[in-house]
């Protein structure tokens, strides 16, 4: 439907054009009428109507003057001119001002629907035109954007206006969804960090290889980015159900040019490489702070004398045999740190992803083939190894593997006879003891021990008649207290050693526990 303005002085004039046609049937619709021809070009300059029909006589402001004026100050839509008398040098001068018709009054109905035909495939081939050409343009920009981001090409002075890269600062970030078991994500990001984005001046999305790829242009949405990762760090996990709850984010360098851009970009995306990595509910990677860096001591391949399938077998076959012995002993707590081993271990190999998840599923489907010559006369309730394969290939976090392994020794030995679980709080302690400084939580130690953390967390309190949570605060603190005393750590680097990412947070449980801050323990005992 397109906009039309009627414009004459006489007000019975207006009323019957307005009635002499059924306009939207015709593809039109009236949005303003105007009495003189001054009020008919601020009609124009504030709707920009698709058609206007307008006399030339008019009081204020002859008709043929406004659209001049009109024109001058960029108007482009339809005019068609009204005349009480057939005048040819109104007529030229009209049609001089790009109009399409020029009608005499009474108008003849005829005549009208025959222009107003023209007119409306005029504005269809013409908005046709600029669909596609909007269509074109914007694959354009997205397939330019595209290359420079992955340094295929070095952009002109010219198509970095265009892409509206006149900033200070930039960042480049990946967002996806956080596993396989949320829904599709459904949040704009610019609705996420509070950005209108207007012409894209701000945020600029694309799709690169099946990845959404998001860049930042300017320390407005870089501030709002940093401000909604902030609320999100340390030891509190996104609440459940909110945007950040369902996607992972990760994060490139701030550059302070255009042309460090593509760095960003690069930064951002080898993170994503390490996502397996991440701790439960850890939902952004930011460059360099959690770049992963290999540590073992992996010489030996390089000068030749192992190969890295070497170096796999023999990783397979310490874990196997470990496990495999702990399992038969039921020894839960050593289980347990031989996985958190086996997952450090995995952290600073030289191995894929891919190599990584196929060497878990060798390490497990070997742990089942001992157990089944060990206990060959009991049902033992091993998933299938299509099940196991599946499992592990699919899962986004090494985390999550070591969890199914868990849960699956403890099966194997409920079956194979371990009934005794009087010890399992004092494996509880041992371990928080020896693995404090880490992310430990309820939730992702519990499956280690063969429990739900609802029902661990029970046994805890009845037990020590504390929570969870405290006793690793009393645990964490007193180490703290120890280091405060026995080093000259910032604060906040001591928060670091006893597993604290907040340092505010880590004052409010230090003060809980002590009656008085970090640094005045230190300077009171230190004193004494």
């Amino acid at each position: 439907m397109y906009n039309v303005l009627i414009a004459d002085d006489e007000k019975i004039i207006r009323m019957g054009l307005c009635s002499i046609i059924d306009w939207n049937a015709c593809g039109f619709n009236i949005i303003g009428e105007a009495a003189n021809g001054s009020e008919a070009l601020s009609f124009i300059k504030e709707n920009n109507p698709d058609v206007v029909m307008i006399d030339i006589r008019m009081p204020k402001l002859q008709g043929l003057d406004a659209i001049k004026k009109a024109r001058d100050e960029g108007f482009t839509g339809k005019v068609i001119v009204l005349s009480g008398y057939s005048d040819f040098e109104y007529a030229r001068t009209a049609m001089r001002y790009g109009t399409v018709a020029y009608l005499t009054k009474p108008v003849d109905t005829d005549e009208l629907l025959t222009v107003l035909t023209k007119i409306k495939d005029e504005l269809d081939k013409e908005r046709s035109v600029r669909e596609n050409k909007d269509i074109f343009m914007s694959k354009a920009r997205k397939t330019l954007l595209r290359s420079f981001l992955t340094g295929e090409l070095s952009l002109s002075k010219e198509e970095i206006n265009d892409l509206n890269l006149d900033h200070s600062s930039y960042q480049v970030i990946f967002y996806e969804k956080y596993s396989e078991n949320v829904s599709d994500i459904s949040y704009s990001l610019s609705d996420l960090l509070r950005v209108t984005n207007q012409n894209e001046r701000e945020i600029e999305s694309i799709d690169i290889d099946g990845r959404n790829v998001i860049l930042l242009k300017g320390n407005h949405p870089i501030d709002k980015l940093n401000q909604m990762l902030e609320k999100y760090s340390g030891d509190l996990p996104p609440e459940k159900n909110s945007p950040l709850d369902s996607i992972f984010i990760s994060c490139g360098s701030v550059v302070d040019s255009v042309e460090k851009i593509p760095l960003s970009y690069s930064e951002a995306h080898s993170l994503l490489m390490h996502r397996f990595f991440c701790d439960q509910n850890q939902h952004t990677l930011i460059y360099p702070d959690d770049i992963r860096k290999p540590s073992g001591d992996y010489s030996y391949i390089s000068d030749g004398s192992v190969d890295l399938d070497s170096l796999k077998e023999k990783i397979i076959k310490d874990y196997t045999g470990q496990l495999v012995n702990n399992i038969q002993v039921f020894n839960r707590n050593k289980i347990a740190v031989i996985l958190r081993d086996l997952q450090d271990t995995l952290y600073s190999a030289p191995f894929t992803i891919t190599e990584e998840k196929n060497l878990l599923v060798d390490i497990y489907l070997r742990i089942k083939e001992d157990l089944i010559v060990h206990y060959s006369q009991q049902e033992i309730p091993f998933m299938t190894d299509s099940e196991v394969l599946s499992f592990i290939l699919d899962s986004y976090y090494l985390y999550e593997i070591v969890l199914f392994m868990a849960e699956q020794f403890d099966k194997i030995m409920e079956s194979i006879g371990y009934s005794s679980r009087d010890s399992i709080i004092s494996d509880v302690i041992y371990y928080i003891d020896h693995n404090y400084q880490t992310n430990i939580t309820l939730e992702n130690i519990a499956p280690l021990f063969g429990y739900n953390s609802s029902y661990l967390g029970k046994i805890f309190n009845k037990k020590l008649g504390v929570n969870f949570n405290s006793y690793l605060d009393s645990v964490r603190v007193e180490r703290a207290k120890d280091i405060l005393l026995s080093t000259k750590n910032q604060v906040y680097k001591v928060a670091e050693m006893v597993g604290y990412k907040n340092v505010d947070y880590f004052h409010i449980k230090f003060k809980k526990h002590t009656g008085m801050s970090p640094a005045e323990f230190r300077k009171q005992n230190q004193e004494g």
